[in-house]
């Protein structure tokens, strides 16, 4: 097992970096738009709106190489792009606030302290879509998140940064709020549209992406809160100045979730590519308790595990997926020498058994039988063979269902078992799974736990054998 302070290599300088997306969100009123407009708020909507062309703001974006902070990771200018020029139908921006993957939440910062930054992110960015209507369907638990924007927007309303006539410019541009209910799946951007048209929040086949044919059939891009958020600073700051900061094949501010062993769990706005072990070991205070590091989750609970000795990497899209991992969501688990991988596992197996939608049959089944065999693992009822049947199982669930939530499962499965695997046979090992289990509706018990009155109802059954 590496050390937690395993020396890093070097490669982005961060210790002089400042903050930008969460430069104010300390600060006490940071939600008001008084607040807002006293550090420059709502200067690059309309410097976009009065000195860029729709096109131009397209160009911008892509020239700044932002790439989607939702998890995909996706060249955002490239994707609104796609959008068609001229259309007989509408156009929407919606913004994905339904921050739900375990491990993240760096969307919950911004849309409670700085809403505003986000406000005008979507007015840039619907103005260079030609949108005229965006929606925020932010998640349902995030109650004073959605008080908070909806205050904002209210206040941007009154001052004339949305309704009918967008900073007297002509343009018109009408935000509203949709609250999910609280399905994770819905996260998923053509399901998060399903659920936003009134249907049940199951995912889409595609083609169509949403850029052709999304929300009600018409062209729509989905963007994420951050990913949004970035959009002003790139218009005031330009796309070589985005450019400047972190990796160059990703480049620009980015929010990591810090959660699990560290001193100091918390949002750390850090230059991407920053590497794993620096986030971890300095500004996170280092694993808590003066305990070694384990592993650590560096996307969000879908993505594949790293041991101890494979941190020292940058935290960039194109680094991570070298190490056969994601930058994904940004949420960073940290895990102490103490943890039970199986333990673990099967907690976050639990998470999307329960969270499939059901709609495809690879993962409606395969998620809940990887949550039950990893379950009888962990509970001491394990089988040597379990474990070859769970990678068995999750390799055969990727990339054959609609969205990706069965990866979702597959990832960490595989990942935690290929690297810890001794200690998933040492709970097999330990537990007594070659003992005869008898089940009478419950948990599976041993014979001799079966009371006498049960003893003779099952003999009874059985034809008194």
């Amino acid at each position: 097992m590496a050390d937690d302070k395993t020396t890093p290599s070097a490669k982005i300088d961060y210790r002089g970096f400042e903050p930008i997306l969460t430069k104010y969100t300390s600060q006490p009123d940071s939600a008001t738009l008084a607040f807002y407009r006293g550090h420059g708020g709502y200067d690059a909507a309309r410097k976009a709106l009065t000195e860029y062309e729709p096109d131009q703001i397209i160009e911008l974006v892509k020239s700044s190489s932002l790439r989607g902070r939702g998890g995909a990771g996706f060249p955002c200018g490239l994707k609104w792009s796609f959008v068609p020029k001229k259309s007989p139908k509408p156009k929407y921006l919606v913004v994905n606030a339904d921050e739900s993957e375990p491990g993240t939440f760096k969307d919950r910062l911004i849309l409670e302290r700085d809403p505003h930054q986000l406000i005008e992110g979507v007015i840039i960015s619907a103005y260079a879509l030609d949108a005229h209507v965006a929606y925020c369907y932010i998640r349902g638990e995030f109650v004073a998140g959605f008080r908070t924007m909806q205050r904002a927007i209210d206040e941007a309303y009154a001052a004339g940064f949305l309704g009918d006539d967008v900073l007297g410019t002509g343009y018109s541009l009408h935000l509203t709020m949709h609250r999910g209910a609280g399905a994770y799946i819905c996260g998923e951007e053509t399901g998060l549209l399903s659920s936003l048209e009134g249907k049940r929040g199951t995912p889409k086949i595609k083609p169509p992406f949403p850029a052709v044919e999304g929300l009600f059939g018409c062209p729509t891009v989905v963007n994420n809160v951050e990913t949004l958020a970035c959009v002003p600073h790139i218009v005031n700051r330009g796309a070589e100045w985005f450019r400047s900061i972190g990796a160059a094949k990703g480049p620009g501010p980015k929010l990591l979730c810090v959660s699990g062993h560290v001193e100091r769990p918390g949002v750390y706005e850090v230059p991407c590519g920053i590497n794993l072990l620096d986030l971890i070991n300095d500004l996170a205070g280092g694993v808590w308790k003066g305990r070694k590091l384990k592993a650590v989750v560096p996307g969000g609970s879908s993505a594949k595990v790293l041991a101890a000795h494979e941190c020292d990497v940058a935290t960039d899209f194109d680094s991570l997926a070298a190490k056969d991992t994601m930058l994904g969501s940004g949420g960073v688990i940290v895990m102490d020498e103490t943890t039970d991988m199986v333990e673990a596992l099967y907690n976050i197996l639990r998470f999307y058994a329960h969270e499939s939608c059901g709609q495809c049959t690879p993962c409606r089944e395969g998620t809940g039988w990887l949550a039950k065999i990893c379950g009888r693992v962990h509970h001491g009822e394990g089988r040597p063979e379990d474990l070859d049947e769970m990678i068995d199982l999750a390799e055969r669930m990727c990339g054959r269902t609609i969205c990706v939530l069965a990866d979702a499962a597959a990832f960490p499965c595989t990942s935690f078992i290929r690297k810890f695997r001794p200690e998933f046979e040492a709970k097999i090992a330990a537990g007594k799974g070659h003992e005869r289990r008898i089940s009478i509706g419950g948990p599976l018990v041993h014979p001799g736990a079966i009371s006498a009155h049960n003893q003779e109802k099952l003999a009874e059954l059985h034809g008194g054998h």
